[in-house]
């Protein structure tokens, strides 16, 4: 008998009939056959519900050979766990180690599939063309492959743990310098909120003093008109009495009465022109806060008035010409002023957009924004009821707003370069002096009525021109 074959018998001997493997516990019935402890009672266990295949009592069929054996008469057989501890070790009864088609050892290796196999399959027509070592031959050729390859990894796995220092090293520095832009970014905040509060507190005292002095001048006027108002009364009474005496007693009187008016000297004060405060509400760096949210607005021609010409200079080219047979009837255009509105509606969400103005004479203009469905046909006061939220701009040094109890604000000169702010979910329209920065004019409602398109109206023709993001919009004359 080969040793193959000897190998198979012991793996037969220490196999469990029941569990088909190597045998754990074993114990030996009494018509004496082997098998796992557990395996036999679970057996046992299964045959107790099934009727009429117990003829005495506590005893039960053996798996291999039927014949009844009491279920208390089980004899632990050390001899055969000894047996099966050794044939689990022995390296030749492995079942890795055989091949599991036809139970050979793996003794051959075959290099077109990567696999080990017997002296059978090596004869099998599916490996017969392919090459085929024995097994230690590939185990020392693989070991050498095995070995480059783990030296390969190994110098690999450095050049990694560097480049990971490296990337640790670089992040430690990443995060250093971020620190230190956060550090710098709080201080410089908070530089910027001292200085705004200084600011503020500079233009609240400018705002104070020019309040005081006005107020003691205009209480100073008024109280000289009511001394000459008192003096007045007085005297007119005295001329009341006199006319009411006697005849000769008032004549008496009359030379010293006539004598007191001559000498009342009457004062005229100049009327008191409309008073605008002096002082500008101006925040550093508001405008550039305000040109995140800036958008290239370009006026619509479908809605200028016909005679009010657009010139595109990027495309250096008319968006809008005299009007044709026809033209001024169209729903859509400005016929009552020399108006248009912007291309975009804007519903929702804070857009800022800025306006240039190049202004001759005194004629008004007006900027802002509009509902979408304003009366284009009529001639209506641009105020916020009739769907207008503007300024009129002048020659004149004024600017005033539209609204039925206007809050006028005075400038040394027309801005040359306006900005409007629209942030429409907190319902305000506002107006800025791009040029130093000065807030001009708030509109502030609940909501607006629905959405809203940029708003530009122009004087009389030779007026001026306005610029409007690339465009450049005049009245032809």
């Amino acid at each position: 008998m080969d040793a193959v074959e000897l190998a198979r018998k012991l793996q037969e001997e220490a196999t469990c009939s029941i569990c088909l493997d190597y045998f754990r516990d074993p114990v030996m019935t009494s018509c004496g056959h082997n098998f796992c402890r557990d395996c036999i009672c679970l057996s046992w266990e299964k045959a107790k519900g099934k009727k009429g295949r117990r003829k005495q009592k506590g005893s039960f069929p053996c798996p291999e050979c039927r014949e009844m054996s009491p279920q208390r008469n089980l004899r632990s057989n050390r001899l055969l766990t000894k047996v099966a501890e050794m044939a689990r070790q022995h390296l030749g009864l492995q079942k890795q180690d055989l091949c599991q088609v036809h139970q050979e050892p793996l003794k051959l290796f075959c290099q077109e599939d990567q696999s080990p196999i017997c002296v059978v399959c090596r004869e099998s027509q599916k490996h017969r063309p392919h090459m085929v070592v024995p097994v230690g031959e590939a185990v020392q050729e693989y070991k050498l492959k095995l070995a480059e390859d783990m030296e390969y990894l190994q110098e690999e796995m450095k050049k990694t743990q560097k480049l990971r220092a490296k990337e640790e090293q670089t992040l430690a520095k990443w995060q250093d310098k971020v620190n230190k832009r956060r550090e710098c970014i709080t201080v410089e905040f908070e530089k910027m909120g001292l200085f705004l509060v200084e600011e503020k507190r500079r233009l609240l005292q400018a705002l104070r003093k020019e309040e005081e002095e006005m107020v003691a001048r205009l209480q100073k006027s008024k109280a000289l008109l009511d001394q000459q108002n008192h003096s007045l009364e007085m005297l007119l009474l005295q001329l009341e009495d006199s006319s009411e005496q006697e005849p000769l007693q008032m004549l008496q009187d009359m030379k010293d009465l006539l004598g007191r008016k001559k000498s009342l000297t009457v004062l005229y004060p100049e009327a008191t022109p409309p008073i605008e405060v002096r002082t500008v509400c101006r925040v550093p760096g508001q405008i550039e806060v305000l040109k995140a949210f800036q958008e290239e607005v370009v006026p619509d021609p479908t809605s200028a008035y016909p005679y009010l010409l657009l010139y595109e200079s990027r495309q250096r080219c008319y968006l809008s010409t005299p009007p044709e047979v026809g033209m001024l009837r169209s729903k859509d255009r400005f016929v009552a002023y020399p108006c248009a509105v912007g291309q975009k509606t804007f519903s929702s969400g804070r857009h800022y957009w800025e306006v240039g103005m190049n202004l001759i004479g005194d004629t008004l203009w007006a900027l802002g924004v509009c509902r979408d469905n304003v009366s284009r046909k009529d001639r209506v006061p641009k105020s916020p009821e009739n769907g207008f939220w503007v300024v009129q701009l002048s020659k004149d040094k004024k600017c005033l707003s539209t609204m039925s109890a206007p809050i006028p604000v005075t400038l040394t000169e027309p801005p040359s370069h306006m900005g409007i702010f629209l942030d429409f979910e907190a319902g305000e329209v506002s107006f800025y002096s791009v040029n130093d920065g000065s807030h001009l004019h708030t509109y502030s409602q609940t909501a607006f009525p629905g959405p809203l398109q940029p708003f530009f109206c122009l004087g009389a023709p030779k007026s001026g021109q306005m610029v409007i993001s690339t465009v450049t919009v005049w009245v032809k004359g």
